[in-house]
Parts: C-alpha cells; structure tokens; sequence
C-alpha cells in the first residue's frame, strides 16, 4: 500500500513538473513556427490551434505567415546617362520556407537586413542599365498626345499668327522598357538570391523617384527658358501691334488735322470774305469816315509797342497831330 501511495505521489510530482514546464503551444492564425530541439530544427508548423512539444528541450521560434512590407532607404543613383536620381523603393515579402529562414536569417530583423541589401544592389544594377527615360516614365502615350498651351489673346489666336510660339509640340525619346518593366527586372533579379533565405519576394515597387539637385536645377531652368521663349513672342506680337495701332492713330490724326485745317480756311476764307463786302459796304457810304476808322484801329494796335518815335510828320499820324484831326 505504501508503495502504490509513492508511485502515486511521484506520478503527480512528475505531472506537476510537466504542466509547470507547459508542453503545450498554442499557433493564431497567420502565424508559422519551427520547433528546435537543443539547437537542432526537428519540425515546423504551420497550422492554427494546439500543439505539443518536449517540455525543457524544445524552443519554439514563431514567425508570421502574412505578407509584410520592407522600405528602403532612398539612394542617389546615376543613370546610363550619368544623371543622377533618388530612388524610394517598397517591396512585399513573406517568410515561405520557416526552415531555411531560421538556419540563415533566425530573426526578422536580421531579414530586413538581407532584404535591403539584395533589393538595394539589385535596384542600383537596373537603374544604372537604363536611360533616365526609362525610369520615369511607363509608355510613349506622352508622344501621341498632343501638347498645346491655348492662350487667350483675341482674334489673332483665331488667325494662328502665335501658334509657332504659343502651342508647345515636345518631343520625347521613345520609351523601350519603361518603369513598370524596370520594376519587373528588379523583382526577377531579387528573387534570385532570396529562396536561400527561406523568404518569397511578392514585388518591388519604386516607390519615388526624384530627380538630384543640379538635374532639378536643369530642368527648370529649360522650363524657365521655355516659358521666356512664349513670354517674348507676346512682347514681340505686343510691340508689333502697339506700332500697328500708333501708325493708325498717327494716319487718323494727321486725317482729322488736314480736315480741320480745311474747314477752318474755308471759314477764314469766308470771314475775309464778308469782312472784306462790309469794308466795301462801309467804305461806299462814307469814304472818309472810313479811312479815319481805320486809323485809329491801327493806332491803338500800333503804338503801344513804340519805344520811341522820332518824327510825327508822316501821313500816318495826320490823324492824331493835324489841327483839324485829318
């Protein structure tokens, strides 16, 4: 009886020892493991729920199963033409193979590690293989559309006189590849190095690209130069149309002087005219009173712009020294 109440006691010390050391794990869903035993992989898992293990021997090592997103950092890259970009690129990853991540990588850490250096090299090999076009830009649609700037400038827009200046019709070199191809070459170039670590690269996307500084500063200023161009044919249109415009108003003016100035002679015409029968009419009713009229006008014209006068005896001042005032 004693004997059986020891084997009793001991069973339950070793059943208290082994729920004390939990030989049970439990898996959520989107989760995967590797089971090491003493430093050896025995077994992976990837199945949600309940699970044994070896209490005190086995470590269990849990990953994700989703997908997960690796950033990299921005790099400055030259192109086939020796222009240089920044370049912004994401991936999509996930662990396929928990067996090999362990043995290679162990950690996610360490896994964004690789990750960056493979997409990195693999980044810079492709970029540096193509012309900066080729990055930039995914099709040759830029070609077939039409570039046209309408500025509103009245009816000589209408007669097409500023369609050289004022319609940009750029011309781009042809696209061979493209963003979207340039992409899928890194993605291939990738997948190449990650199987080894147990990872699966879902796609490599360039997530920016910007150009450097002295490219930015070059692409502006052709843009500056181009938008000077369109502002000086406006100024040349403008200047042409002010001399057009100033020549008719000087034609219309010098017209509108040359007729006053011919009315206006009619009129004087006519005044002298009139002026002239009223003298006669005048002068036929009363000859001398009319030349002693006239005098005297002429006097009050004259003589206040005499300094001095050195004789009076002339016939021009009979009126005013003759005693009998004529």
């Amino acid at each position: 009886m004693k004997k059986l109440v020891g084997i009793l006691v001991f069973a339950g010390i070793v059943l208290a020892a082994l729920l004390i050391a939990n030989p049970f794990y439990t898996l959520d869903e989107g989760e995967q493991a590797v089971v090491v035993r003493l430093g050896q992989i025995v077994a992976s898992k990837s199945d949600a729920g309940l699970h044994v293990r070896s209490p005190f021997i086995d470590a269990i090592v849990k990953y994700p199963k989703r997908v997960m997103s690796w950033d990299g950092e921005r790099q400055r890259i030259p192109t086939k033409e020796n222009q240089f970009i920044w370049v912004d690129t994401t991936a999509r990853w996930r662990i396929a193979d928990p067996l090999k991540f362990y043995e290679s990588v162990t950690t996610l850490e360490g896994a964004y590690g690789r990750l960056g250096d493979v997409i990195d090299s693999a980044v810079r090999t492709v970029i540096a293989d193509n012309w900066l076009r080729e990055t930039v830009r995914n099709s040759n649609i830029i070609n077939d559309r039409k570039q046209q700037e309408n500025f509103e400038v009245g009816a000589e827009a209408e007669a097409g006189q500023l369609t050289a200046f004022t319609n940009t019709q750029a011309s781009f070199d042809a696209v061979q590849k493209g963003r979207r191809k340039l992409a899928e070459e890194t993605l291939e170039l990738s997948r190449k190095l990650v199987p080894e670590y147990g990872i699966e690269l879902i796609d490599v996307v360039p997530r920016q690209i910007k150009y450097s500084d002295e490219l930015t500063e070059s692409v502006y200023n052709r843009m500056i130069k181009e938008r000077n161009q369109i502002a000086q044919a406006f100024r040349s249109h403008g200047e042409g149309k002010k001399a057009e415009w100033l020549g008719k108003l000087e034609n219309e003016q010098r017209s509108l002087l040359s007729a006053a100035y011919e009315r206006s002679e009619k009129i004087k015409g006519s005044a002298d005219a009139e002026a002239t029968r009223i003298y006669a009419q005048a002068y036929g009713r009363d000859a001398e009173f009319f030349e002693f009229w006239r005098s005297i006008e002429s006097y009050r014209t004259t003589l206040p712009k005499f300094d001095k006068t050195l004789s009076t005896d002339m016939d021009y001042f009979r009126y005013l020294y003759s005693a009998r005032g004529r």
